[in-house]
């Protein structure tokens, strides 16, 4: 079970747009640089993001923002945004159905009850987790740090 490496990249960049507010324009270049991620994967997850009308992207020239309050924003929104089949690709079924052990033709229909119960556990999760307490665990990490984000 692994949620996406892209989801994780997402919040870095969110992070980063969040932070960089007022200080840096936030190009793509700039999230790749930051991330360690090609260009053309931040575009691709920017241009989600926006899809899901989480951020705003001026053509051209960048400096993309948050469409909304950090606080309103969830890590379920996020992910959703990347993963167009949602909780579904968490957790995979190997495909044996029409092999003719009773067990193959049957383990869909076994695995399918709880591994439902996992996946609404694991959206109802993500689902109070914000946007605004992952800046804000990031804020109080660079704090002790004594590093920062933006301006480095």
């Amino acid at each position: 079970m692994q949620i996406s490496m892209k989801c994780s990249v997402a919040v870095h960049c969110l992070i980063f747009i969040h932070e960089a507010k007022g200080i840096a324009k936030v190009t793509s270049n700039l999230l790749a640089e930051s991330t360690g991620s090609n260009p053309v994967v931040i575009r691709n997850i920017l241009s989600a993001l926006k899809k899901a009308g989480l951020i705003t992207v001026p053509r051209g020239t960048g400096g993309a923002k948050l469409c909304a309050d950090p606080s309103q924003i969830t890590l379920y929104q996020i992910y959703s945004a990347l993963e167009p089949d949602g909780m579904s690709s968490i957790i995979g079924i190997h495909p044996c159905q029409k092999r003719p052990c009773p067990i193959a033709q049957n383990i869909r229909q076994v695995l399918k009850a709880p591994y439902q119960k996992i996946e609404d556990s694991i959206q109802q999760t993500m689902e109070r987790i914000t946007l605004q307490s992952m800046i804000d665990d990031f804020e109080q990490l660079a704090h002790l740090s004594g590093s920062d984000t933006a301006r480095s």
